[in-house]
């Protein structure tokens, strides 16, 4: 599926990703000068939710 002609290097390539580490710090923003601030500081937006703007930042 992944395209290698050899399974050894697949399984190479899938033991280098660590799922242990999908961790964020949340965060949250009601106005777009704080939402700024928080991708300044490397947060991802995540999505609009009753008024807040969501964002994440992985630990």
């Amino acid at each position: 599926m992944i395209g290698h002609k050899n399974i050894k290097i697949t399984l190479r390539c899938t033991q280098l990703v660590n799922f242990k580490d999908d961790e964020y710090h949340s965060a949250t923003a009601k106005i777009i000068e704080e939402a700024g601030k928080l991708i300044e500081a490397s947060f991802e937006f995540v999505c609009h939710h009753e008024g807040a703007i969501l964002f994440r930042k992985r630990k």
